[in-house]
């Protein structure tokens, strides 16, 4: 499939050399990327003037007559792009909205807060956010001052508020206990973020057992809710001591029931974000044999989620249990395998999208897996391609990276994952849920 790509790919390009990420280049307006006219994976494009066609560097190119800039782009651009953005997710009903979201690196803690720290910088050296591959002893990962850490809020705040989920899973986040704090000092900074929009979140607390600090990744996974609608039944539990999970973050259940909820209305959430693909260190079946590297990992750590789940279900007393997060794993990978063949079923299939881009190809990494009682009462699952398939350029990380300004305060390319939302359909006090008051999928 590589190779095919590689072999049907052409390039839609400028009409000059020009290296827009060298730092003498950077004065110079970029074509094709507007805030005002979004260029998206995936848009449908519809050319207007003639291309020239030429292969060379062994790639094929489609060129416009004369070199493209933003002052002549109504004169001489050749193509233009269907708007494919949307400001909301699709509707999926329900009576509560669950959704996973990774918030690509959220650290209130700012590398000019730390020691040690080198920096990707803009195009007037100032710090935006950390290198954290050149210097992985400065701690912290995101960005690198206050300045560039509020717009990156903004956006993530931005779009939490617009994706319209009753309990959001994050992956990504701060792991504050790593800097001597309070291990969910950065949740609260994200929720305090939130309602300074007008109160209506709070987070799940840290369980009274958690792993060693010296044990734990700088970053962990989190749980926000909206307090109107659903409330935490019993405390959080993070799954602790298995050997599966030495080298990713540990699964984080938390049970939830709606406000008004009845009999049979509790479900389980269990939030994840298994081995990264990253090479480095592979020996064994974690040597990439065309799954990435450490698949031999993620798939012990997906048959600990499995075991992990089923002690979280009986102790919730609940059927209803819905596995959601970072996978780091495409759905025919041998982890998402291992999920199906426990009877989970794969809400992304329903939406037929993606929620991640890796050079030049989608594919999800990020799942929400429902057991046969909670997929019975899902009513409906989105993708809101709001990052994944939205250029690089209009991250937090990029501001003044060009003159062109592309940073604005927008759900979109607020991370690099996409978020996942889906109803569920639960009976509540006034007769909502499509099980009325019948508790068959429930262990009371």
């Amino acid at each position: 499939m590589i190779d095919r790509n590689a072999a049907i790919r052409v390039t839609l390009d400028d009409g000059a050399s020009t290296n827009f990420l060298s730092a003498a280049n950077t004065a110079k307006p970029l074509p094709w990327l507007s805030l005002a006219a979004p260029l998206r994976i995936g848009a449908s494009v519809s050319f207007t003037r003639p291309v020239i066609l030429e292969f060379r560097n062994s790639l094929w190119k489609l060129q416009p007559t004369t070199e493209l800039t933003p002052a002549d782009a109504a004169t001489v651009q050749p193509a233009a792009f269907a708007n494919t953005r949307t400001t909301a997710p699709k509707k999926v009903g329900g009576t509560l909205k669950v959704a996973t979201f990774n918030v690509l690196n959220y650290f209130p803690t700012t590398g000019e807060q730390r020691t040690g720290c080198t920096y990707h910088v803009d195009r007037q050296g100032v710090p935006t956010t950390v290198n954290n591959s050149s210097d992985p002893g400065c701690g912290v990962r995101g960005a690198a001052n206050e300045a560039s850490f509020q717009r990156q809020q903004a956006k993530i705040v931005t779009a939490i508020g617009a994706l319209g989920a009753d309990v959001v899973s994050l992956e990504e986040i701060e792991n504050s206990a790593k800097f001597g704090q309070n291990r969910d000092a950065a949740v609260a900074t994200l929720v305090a973020a939130l309602n300074a929009q007008g109160p209506a979140w709070d987070y799940v607390r840290s369980p009274a057992a958690v792993p060693a600090a010296a044990d734990e990744d700088v970053i962990r996974t989190a749980f926000i809710y909206r307090t109107a609608t659903v409330a935490p039944v019993g405390a959080s539990t993070i799954l602790i001591g298995s050997p599966a999970f030495t080298n990713a973050r540990e699964p984080l259940s938390q049970a939830f029931q709606p406000v008004r909820g009845k009999k049979g209305s509790t479900f389980l959430v269990i939030a994840n974000h298994f081995k990264s693909k990253s090479p480095g260190g592979a020996t064994g079946d974690n040597v990439d044999a065309g799954q990435g590297a450490y698949n031999g990992d993620r798939t012990r750590q997906a048959r600990a989620l499995l075991t992990f789940a089923d002690q979280q279900k009986a102790a919730a007393k609940t059927y209803k249990a819905l596995l959601v997060g970072d996978f780091n794993s495409y759905e025919q990978e041998d982890p998402i395998l291992a999920i199906a063949a426990a009877g989970y079923v794969d809400q992304i299939a329903k939406t037929g999208k993606q929620t991640y881009a890796f050079n030049g190809m989608v594919g999800s990494l990020d799942h929400v897996f429902a057991s046969t009682a909670a997929n019975h009462a899902v009513s409906g699952a989105d993708v809101w391609n709001i990052n994944s398939v939205e250029s690089v350029g209009l991250e937090y990380s990029r501001f003044n990276a060009n003159v062109t300004n592309l940073y604005e305060v927008s759900p979109y390319r607020s991370s690099d994952h996409d978020p996942v939302i889906l109803g569920l359909d639960l009976p509540t006090k006034g007769g909502g849920g499509r099980h009325g008051g019948c508790c068959g999928h429930d262990f009371f």
